[in-house]
């Protein structure tokens, strides 16, 4: 085990007590028991703060120091719990790279090349072969890529979901498609290849204005109310507006270019027309080459 960040010599210089707090800091609160060994506690001085709550036994040979729980603890517990090349994987990954939000279950781990027991509260997947560029560290904690996260998932998640994670780390530049790409080709038969697949969006890449045109042409072709287009209202510059429906609709071509500050500036956007008595509606050049039917029904259904 390397050591934890912000520990240095001084650190031998404490108190036993110091020492693990120390030690603790630099791993969200989690030490193991050779470090509290190594820092000067024996078993029964172990046992002692087990018992007062100071320390907190989550597996055998892993503790939590009480105070100072944080929220990758149990997450590193888990991997150091499980031992040499024990990675991060499938939803505890996502939940790291940010990729989908929290869920109550146990903690995966991912262990390739040798066998591990099964513990309370995770749950282990065995894998023969895991391609080098798959195995990184993120906030110092041993995990799966963001690419091989999504593949792991892929076996896991609706196809919506699928969908939205694989956005969401397009969006944040976790992934592109040359390493979404890389994971097909380094593992054609993981059960998770034929669903992230789907999932990955293979629409041409319009420009903005090229998705304008395309929408603008289908309005007109669905004989709907001619938008104005490219027009500024309330300070914000939209892409289509419907002043007496007072509908605004904007063309997302940048969901997977962008920058997530642009992201969020849009969604901020959004929100203050909204509170200007606007409806806004977002379409993804996705849709509108995949689902064109659909996009025209959406808006109907708005503008009536």
């Amino acid at each position: 085990m390397t050591t934890p960040p912000g520990v240095g010599v001084e650190c031998h210089e404490m108190s036993p007590d110091g020492r693990v707090l120390a030690l603790a800091r630099g791993w969200d609160g989690v030490v193991t028991s050779a470090q509290l060994a190594g820092a000067g506690l024996s078993p029964t001085v172990i046992a002692h703060r087990v018992a007062t709550g100071w320390l907190v036994r989550l597996y055998r040979g892993v503790f939590l120091v009480g105070p100072l729980e944080a929220p990758l603890s149990r997450a590193r517990a888990a991997v150091l719990a499980v031992g040499e090349g024990a990675l991060l994987s499938h939803f505890a990954a996502a939940q790291v790279w940010e990729l989908c939000a929290p869920r109550p279950g146990p903690i995966d781990v991912t262990v390739h090349g040798r066998n591990a027991r099964n513990r309370a509260g995770v749950r282990i997947h065995r894998v023969t072969r895991l391609h080098p560029t798959d195995i990184t560290r993120r906030h110092d904690l041993p995990i799966t890529s963001p690419a091989r996260t999504l593949l792991d998932l892929a076996t896991r998640l609706t196809p919506r979901d699928l969908a939205r994670a694989t956005e969401e780390a397009q969006v944040q530049r976790r992934v592109t498609p040359h390493s979404l790409n890389e994971q097909f080709q380094r593992y054609p038969a993981h059960r998770g290849t034929a669903a992230l697949r789907r999932a990955v969006p293979t629409d041409p890449k319009l420009t903005r204005s090229e998705a304008e045109r395309l929408l603008l042409d289908l309005i007109r072709a669905a004989r709907l109310p001619t938008p104005a287009t490219n027009v500024k209202i309330h300070g914000h510059e939209v892409d289509f507006l419907w002043p007496t429906q007072r509908l605004i609709v904007e063309v997302d071509g940048f969901a997977f270019h962008s920058t997530r500050a642009a992201f969020e500036r849009d969604r901020v956007r959004d929100a203050d027309l909204t509170q200007a008595g606007y409806r806004v509606i977002r379409i993804t050049w996705r849709r509108l080459t995949s689902e064109p039917e659909a996009v025209i029904a959406t808006l109907a259904a708005a503008l009536n």
